[in-house]
């Protein structure tokens, strides 16, 4: 280690100067210093300090810890919290040059969590780590209950994790209630006032049937259940709540890996360049960023399309270092997400200097199926949308609480072309099952044609409908 706590502090309040310079909008910054074995556990626990205790955090700490010890993966550089004050982890191994790059890329984090309409609008920054600590503690309580016990706890998280995203994913949209959505549903279906009512005949509005629950489809499966399942007990609801409350959290992270890796990355960028580093410490930071930010053969790296696309748009709105462009980033920085981000700002110049192409299975293999030319770029662009953020999972919504009058559960795939993998849905409908307690079917489509699939005592079906 060729560096002090007091090199790291030198280097933080320089760093933080061109910060302000640069117009970046932050929370307060801490670091936390700490070993291989301690950025293990963070990422295991999702870079929390404290988090409520599961089988499948030691699962998953036990085999990053085995593939980083035989070298098939590494650790990250760093791990930053949406919190106020923004925490973020410094691996006490790095060299001083990564260090410092770190320190910069962590404040552009900072900057895009305060500042994304999607992370202001989904979570309290100011209260995140004291929130995880609280369920955790609500969790322990659970366990160490006579009454409930450990194991009883462990299989309904297991249940409730597996649906955890299947959860409204426009953090705009408040969660109604019951008689806020009837009222809506009766509003929607009165006539509309017609001042030429006495010219021509009215068609009849479509009767509303208020009976059925829910009144329109409810794409928060979690919180669904927790509202109308039947006989569950005070702390079924409540785990429902809390692994809900921490999938919130997480989303605008699935949201916005392209825009925010490309943001950090940007201004690591611009601010180790403002910090006239010694020629020693700036080749190796040249050598780093390269290799943060170079194309991944065969996939897709976040950090290097965004980091791409946001000097595209200082570039096209004013020039580089310009106030126009600047503004543009910032105002984008705020009001999009992934997929409106890409829809509106990478172009066909930039597809085609990323190199970007479709695939297609063909038997056991895959195979180019559309490049990023002058006639396909677009529909190769679509595509990809459909994979970034939320896009790459299932959406599925409940239509019925009371399907054939058996207290049956109806769940749809909003299908938008990709079918289920029908291995994983019988997975997730057994543990949707066990949350529900009663039977569940789940609308879809199989090869084009009208599919249910159903989670019965008996065990899982699949089958074509007229």
């Amino acid at each position: 280690m060729n560096w002090t706590l007091a090199d790291l502090e030198a280097w933080d309040t320089r760093i933080r100067r061109h910060v302000e310079e640069f117009g970046l909008d932050t929370y307060p910054q801490e670091f936390e210093v700490c070993d291989q074995e301690a950025m293990l556990g963070y990422m295991a626990y999702h870079g929390m300090p404290s988090h409520y205790p599961h089988w499948s955090f030691g699962k998953s700490f036990e085999q990053t810890k085995t593939m980083y010890s035989y070298g098939v993966q590494g650790l990250p550089y760093e791990m930053v919290i949406n919190s106020d004050p923004c925490l973020a982890y410094l691996m006490r191994d790095n060299s001083l040059c990564l260090q410092v790059l770190t320190i910069a890329h962590v404040y552009g984090h900072n900057d895009f969590f305060k500042n994304n309409f999607t992370f202001t609008s989904a979570t309290r920054a100011s209260e995140t780590l004291a929130s995880f600590k609280t369920r955790a503690d609500r969790v322990r309580r659970y366990a160490e209950d006579p009454s409930i016990g450990p194991l009883a706890v462990e299989e309904w998280l297991d249940a409730a994790h597996a649906l955890s995203l299947n959860r409204s994913r426009n953090a705009l949209t408040p969660r109604l209630s019951p008689a806020d959505q009837r009222a809506r549903v009766v509003r929607a279906a009165e006539p509309a006032a017609d001042p030429f009512a006495e010219l021509h005949l009215r068609a009849e509005p479509e009767p509303v049937d208020l009976t059925r629950t829910p009144l329109e489809p409810d794409p928060d499966v979690l919180l669904f259940i927790r509202d109308h399942g039947y006989g569950l007990a005070d702390w079924q609801r409540d785990l429902l709540t809390i692994v809900d409350e921490e999938a919130r959290y997480f989303v605008p992270q699935i949201e916005t890996k392209i825009m925010n890796e490309g943001w950090a990355s940007f201004w690591h960028h611009k601010i180790m360049n403002a910090l006239d580093l010694p020629p020693e410490l700036h080749m190796e930071f040249m050598v780093r960023h390269n290799q943060v930010i170079c194309p991944h053969p065969g996939g897709l790296n976040p950090y290097h399309v965004g980091f791409v696309v946001w000097h595209d748009i200082e570039r096209r709105f004013g020039g580089a270092e310009s106030a126009e462009g600047r503004a543009k980033m910032f105002e984008v920085r705020e009001t999009d997400r992934d997929v409106a981000f890409l829809r509106r700002f990478l172009t066909h110049e930039l597809m085609r200097e990323l190199d970007m192409f479709s695939w297609r299975p063909r038997g056991e293999h895959l195979v180019v199926d559309k490049v990023a030319d002058e006639e396909n770029w677009q529909e190769v662009r679509d595509k990809l949308l459909h994979q970034v953020g939320s896009g790459g999972m299932p959406s599925i919504e409940v239509v019925d609480a009371d399907h054939g009058g058996r207290r049956a559960l109806l769940v749809r795939h909003r299908h938008d072309g990709r079918d289920l993998d029908l291995g994983y849905a019988e997975k997730t409908m057994a543990h949707l099952r066990r949350l529900w307690g009663h039977d569940v079917h789940l609308e879809t489509e199989l090869r084009g044609k009208r599919a249910m699939l159903t989670a019965t005592e008996s065990g899982f079906d699949a089958r074509l409908v007229a």
